[in-house]
């Protein structure tokens, strides 16, 4: 460690041109992970924060909530031998006015468990029809307490009473409301009473017109979703990989470089087992001061970074990023110590 460090403080510019770049690589990474997880959320959020992990909706809907339908009967037969809550879910237009804005219309039983999962920023929950209760991100919309404001294909004027935290569903903002008004905003007639049974715990059922879908295989099945995560994900594994080809490229000049005064230390009885243990420590070195580094960046752009931009820090997803490039750079610098490894000083220094 002590040949590590004074050669990288005689060396500042060209060790930390080395660090420079890798920092910029971890904090690209950082960003897109943030990036890759906060659009995830935009689809996400509202399920997850009613703490459930399965639904029972149509089979015919190809698992999207939001275009599934179910009969009286149907609900009745699945609540035999479920635990889950109705709920009904209808995508379509918010108006206020001159003001339009895409949302996904979420109704609930006046009496559901999710309302004590759901956080609210503002107002209280809505005790009537035609009351609800908005995503607190319409706010910057111009939406308020005691709006009037109206709904998909229903002609009926609902009053906002609150806001909820975290109630995105698919990309677009929630509108928490009845279930006996979910109907009129999807525009539906006949027995059909709601979109799926919403349940905490796993469900089952015979009826071959439905299915069950875990959390992850109904996050899985929403437009858009899966394509969008696996593009992040790649995107991310590519930089991956592209920072071990930088550390092993930048390493390997180092050590061309230096490869004479190497030679001349193994001639002084140097074992090759030390300068390959110093060539790792000084790797890293250099991987910890860049990722450190980066994730100071981060968190700086965390704090400025508009609210209007889906990105979402997460701590534990930062760290196991930062080491998964510690390890992976620990990876590249395998060239640079197998050729410190077959030194033959005598050819070095002779030719």
């Amino acid at each position: 460690m002590f040949l590590a460090l004074h050669e990288m403080k005689k060396e500042k510019l060209r060790y930390g041109l080395v660090i420079g770049v890798i920092l910029l690589v971890a904090y690209l990474i950082f960003i897109l992970s943030a990036l890759a997880q906060g659009l995830a959320s935009q689809n996400t959020n509202a399920f997850n924060s009613w703490k459930s992990q399965s639904v029972i909706l149509n089979k015919d809907a190809n698992g999207n909530l939001a275009q599934s339908m179910m009969t009286r009967n149907q609900v009745e037969t699945a609540s035999e031998s479920n635990k889950g809550e109705i709920v009904g879910l209808a995508q379509g237009i918010l108006k206020a006015g001159n003001a339009r804005q895409s949302a996904t219309f979420v109704g609930l039983t006046e009496k559901s468990n999710l309302r004590q999962n759901v956080q609210l920023s503002s107002g209280h929950w809505n005790n009537n029809d035609n009351e609800v209760v908005l995503s607190d991100k319409l706010k910057d919309q111009g939406f308020h307490i005691n709006q009037k404001v109206k709904m998909g294909l229903s002609n009926e004027e609902y009053t906002i009473v609150g806001f909820a935290k975290k109630a995105v569903y698919n990309m677009a903002p929630v509108v928490y409301g009845s279930i006996d008004d979910w109907s009129n905003i999807k525009g539906v007639t006949g027995d059909f009473v709601g979109s799926g049974l919403i349940s905490s715990t796993k469900q089952s059922t015979t009826d071959g017109s439905l299915q069950v879908l875990n959390k992850k295989e109904l996050f899985n099945k929403m437009p858009g979703y899966s394509a969008q995560t696996q593009t992040f994900l790649f995107m991310i594994a590519f930089l991956i990989i592209i920072s071990i080809v930088i550390v092993a490229i930048f390493l390997y000049i180092l050590t061309m470089q230096k490869l004479e005064n190497l030679a001349v230390l193994r001639a002084q009885g140097i074992p090759s087992s030390y300068l390959i243990w110093n060539t790792l420590a000084q790797t890293v070195l250099i991987l910890i001061i860049a990722v450190l580094l980066a994730v100071v960046l981060a968190a700086g752009t965390a704090l400025i970074i508009p609210t209007a931009v889906p990105m979402s820090f997460d701590p534990r997803l930062i760290a196991t990023t930062a080491g998964l490039l510690i390890v992976t750079g620990i990876i590249g610098a395998v060239i640079p110590m197998r050729i410190i490894a077959k030194i033959d000083p005598v050819s070095v220094i002779g030719g």
